[in-house]
């Protein structure tokens, strides 16, 4: 270590005696910058008070969720910790969706304005970390200001769906100060896991696991830690110390005692096997849910080459956010040679900057540089879950790391050539002013459903996944030709798109062009039948059912039996596809066969319509008291019960 880094806290910073003199001590002055900070985080996003819930996973965490909205009860608690819906697994967000929802209701404000302080509480909480770990208040700040008002960060706090980023990484920050505290306080003279200092240990690894409970994004914390180790912690590389050398480490936080490699790799073991628990339990819920994408829909190379432009695309968005939006497609041909190579180039040459012998005395740059590298590692790609190239949200964690590098070097710059500290300060603040007011303008991206896909779609090109989500939406309102227009859009863009076939299909047989919606539903079941996940069989299911529908009404018997049989294989209790056979047998005349698939449906889900087509056979059977019990037992029941006559009607006559 050099004699400027080891006098560095001591120089720009203490040259600042006007803003020292706010308050008469260190912990007011640092209490009066974390109000500061809180301040502009509930400035910058106070428009959300005025968004609502989105059709993009909205429904399935919280306004669709049965489950979640049943409040916190010990029902609730065991389904969070055992279900994988939504193909995660992460039970303390599923049961702070449910606190909400005890607290708030349905009313979107609360749900998001939780988002909103956990987000200012991340701010304060790196604040803190930064402080003391490294023993420079201002640059510290900076960092944290950077992080509380990037742009790209409102996707993670105006988004209802992502409090699991907002809520783990909470947890993640709480762990990093807890290490912090671990070293300074018991470890940095000991390099032993004594009795002592094991509670403290036991504190980072509970933070830890509480994270990872939340959303496994944090699974790169022990990685992230040995580079702490490095830098500003010096554990790695540090000349020995004495222990009164210790006791003052705060005042002089790049002083340390030197411990092995070995020892350090050995202490993060307990941290890496929660880790590895972590990325099991995800995998297997992603697996369950159908997120994780086979090497047939995106080849290695591909995935390669996409990891390669996306961490330069992140870069451009922490220097320039500008176009942000909620999803970057996936490209599904490999991108231009020269492309990749110049993006490859780039990270190859940055990567060699960091590392050379002059960057060496400025350990924050490898640092800054692999903790952003290593933390997007998980959602990079290599393993590709969802459809996204990119996506916002993932950088919460990694940008931490070039906001570091950053301040750390202009601040470094300003000492180096005496720079004014008010004049570092004008720059500084106007940098913050102007991604407070772009934040701001972004919450009002997150307003409503249509307009937030319509945007989505002006800003990025061949997006049919945004087609899709968009004609869900005006499917919900009632506007199916608008919607089907943008599902014939997404075709367009990606023939094979499943949702945009199953949802065109549904909405030509409802028009009854029944040809049509055929070739659309065949279609799904071919491409579905490739994927071999739960949720391409209920696809594979849904589509034999109103396959089998679409020739029940087009006259085709036989096809339509073949088609309700093939969504039994797939599922041998679909009652949709047992009532269709029901409707077949009754055409037919084959009264005992309808009884029993109408039974058999009705065991499985009973509803007004099934209960009279089981009424309707086994008066044709002779069975008249049966049939009048059942009927004058649905009089009672049902919510519409001539809706349901009705229907029962329409479904007899092949309509």
């Amino acid at each position: 270590m050099t004699a400027s880094a080891a006098a560095a806290p001591q120089s720009l910073e203490a040259r600042a005696p006007a803003t020292t003199q706010l308050f008469q001590s260190s912990r007011q002055r640092t209490l009066l910058l974390c109000l500061l900070l809180t301040v502009f985080v509930l400035v910058s996003y106070s428009p959300v008070t005025g968004n609502g819930f989105l059709n993009y996973d909205d429904d399935g965490y919280i306004t669709g969720n049965p489950q979640v909205q049943a409040s916190l009860t010990w029902t609730t608690v065991k389904w969070a910790f055992t279900t994988y819906d939504k193909a995660n697994w992460h039970p303390l967000t599923w049961l702070s969706h449910a606190l909400d929802c005890e607290l708030f209701g349905l009313k979107p404000a609360g749900h998001l304005y939780t988002n909103v302080l956990l987000h200012a509480a991340n701010a304060v909480l790196l604040f803190l970390f930064l402080q003391v770990a490294t023993g420079y208040r201002w640059r510290s700040l900076m960092v944290a200001a950077l992080f509380a008002l990037h742009p790209i960060n409102v996707e993670s706090v105006a988004w209802a769906s992502e409090r699991k980023n907002v809520l783990s990484m909470l947890f993640f920050l709480l762990a990093l100060n807890a290490y912090v505290w671990y070293f300074h306080k018991c470890y940095a003279g000991n390099p032993g896991l004594t009795i002592s200092n094991l509670g403290r240990y036991s504190a980072v690894a509970f933070l830890f696991a509480l994270g990872l409970l939340s959303k496994p994004q944090v699974i790169t914390l022990p990685f992230l830690l040995l580079l702490l180790d490095y830098w500003p912690l010096h554990r790695i590389g540090s000349p020995g110390v004495t222990h009164q050398d210790v006791a003052s480490q705060e005042a002089q936080p790049g002083r340390t005692q030197s411990v092995s490699l070995g020892w350090l790799f050995l202490e993060k073991l307990p941290l890496l096997l929660l880790s590895v628990a972590s990325v099991f339990m995800t995998m297997k819920a992603q697996r369950a849910g159908g997120a994780v994408k086979t090497l047939a829909q995106y080849s290695v190379l591909l995935r390669v080459e996409t990891c390669v432009i996306s961490y330069v695309g992140y870069l451009g968005k922490a220097f320039w956010p500008s176009h942000l939006v909620a999803l970057y497609p996936h490209p599904t041909q490999l991108y231009p040679a020269w492309q990749v190579a110049a993006a490859a180039l780039a990270l190859i040459l940055i990567t060699a900057l960091v590392l050379v012998p002059r960057a060496r005395d400025r350990r924050y740059l490898a640092v800054g540089w692999f903790w952003f590298l290593g933390s997007l590692v998980p959602m990079i790609g290599l393993v590709q879950v969802g459809t996204q190239a990119m996506a916002d949200r993932y950088t919460y964690i990694p940008f931490i790391g070039l906001f570091l590098m950053v301040t750390w070097l202009v601040a470094d710059w300003a000492e180096a050539y005496r720079f004014p500290v008010r004049w570092l300060a004008v720059p500084s603040v106007a940098c913050l002013l102007l991604l407070g007011t772009l934040t701001y303008r972004q919450v009002g991206y997150w307003h409503d459903s249509e307009s937030f896909w319509l945007r989505t779609l002006s800003l990025t090109r061949n997006n049919f996944v945004a087609e899709d989500i968009l004609g869900d939406f005006l499917t919900s309102q009632g506007r199916r030709e608008d919607a089907a227009m943008h599902y014939r859009a997404a075709i367009d863009i990606h023939p094979d798109d499943i949702p945009a076939n199953l949802n065109l299909a549904d909405y030509e047989r409802d028009r009854g062009n029944l040809p049509a919606a055929i070739g659309h539903y065949q279609l799904v079941v071919l491409r579905a039948a490739r994927l071999n996940n739960a949720a391409a069989v209920n696809v594979r299911t849904v589509a034999y059912i109103n396959l089998g529908s679409a020739y029940t009404a087009l006259g085709e018997p036989a096809k339509a039996k073949q088609s309700f049989e093939a969504a039994l294989q797939l599922a041998p209790d679909a009652p949709e596809a047992l009532v269709g056979l029901g409707l077949l047998a009754q055409k037919a005349g084959d009264l005992p066969e309808a009884v029993r698939q109408y039974s058999h449906a009705m065991a499985v889900q009973p509803t007004d319509v099934g209960y009279l087509l089981l009424a309707r056979a086994l008066q044709q059977q002779g069975r008249t008291d049966q049939a009048n019990a059942i009927v004058e037992r649905i009089t009672r029941l049902s919510p519409d019960f001539s809706k349901a006559q009705k229907t029962a009607d329409s479904l007899l006559a092949g309509r």
